[in-house]
């Protein structure tokens, strides 16, 4: 599913541990780390495929997660030129996602990255809060400084703020001017609990 401007459709996922720290995870065969996400099926809402993605991706159950928040509209990041894939019917030219914090209320060894016959990820840790701005590969970071500034506020609320400090004014995306996230197919702020 692509959006008439070349944009997918797209969830992410912050884990967060309740100390503040994140789930971070190497994509398999590859040596990038970056959150679990994925696209969202025709038939989804934003909650319903985070859901999906988070059970493929990490094992994980909704049982195991606490939602604390989520971004209020869509956050968009184009791809490089090279993947690009021009010679399809649909050309995506970049991701549009709706990104949530979920706080682990399960144990570690809940998580499962082998669930499935395709993994997505070989190997997981936690990683402090804005560890993931300067570690994603290039064309992602400024999403990733955008979600996360989002989503701090309500990760303060439960680590408290010496574990979510305010960003370093010289992380990517953090410091200079930066797209705002456009709102589109509804506000997702406000989730329900449990």
């Amino acid at each position: 599913m692509i959006d008439p401007d070349g944009f997918r459709p797209n969830v992410g996922i912050v884990l967060m541990h309740g100390d503040g720290r994140l789930f971070w995870a190497r994509r398999v065969r590859r040596d990038g780390w970056q959150f679990p996400q994925g696209g969202m099926n025709t038939d989804e809402t934003p909650v319903e495929a985070m859901y999906r993605e988070l059970h493929e991706e990490t094992g994980l159950l909704p049982r195991h997660v606490e939602v604390l928040g989520a971004t209020p509209g869509w956050l968009r990041y184009r791809l490089p030129e090279r993947s690009i894939r021009r010679h399809e019917r649909l050309v995506c030219i970049g991701q549009k996602q709706v990104w949530f914090l979920l706080r682990l209320t399960g144990c570690e060894g809940d998580v499962r990255l082998d669930l499935t016959d395709t993994p997505e990820f070989d190997h997981w840790r936690w990683v402090d809060f804005w560890y993931p701005v300067e570690h994603v590969v290039m064309f992602k970071r400024g999403v990733y400084a955008r979600a996360l500034r989002h989503l701090a506020p309500f990760a303060r609320q439960v680590a408290g703020d010496g574990a979510v400090p305010p960003p370093r004014p010289d992380l990517p995306g953090i410091g200079r001017d930066r797209p705002r996230a456009r709102a589109g197919g509804g506000g997702f702020q406000r989730v329900a609990r449990g």
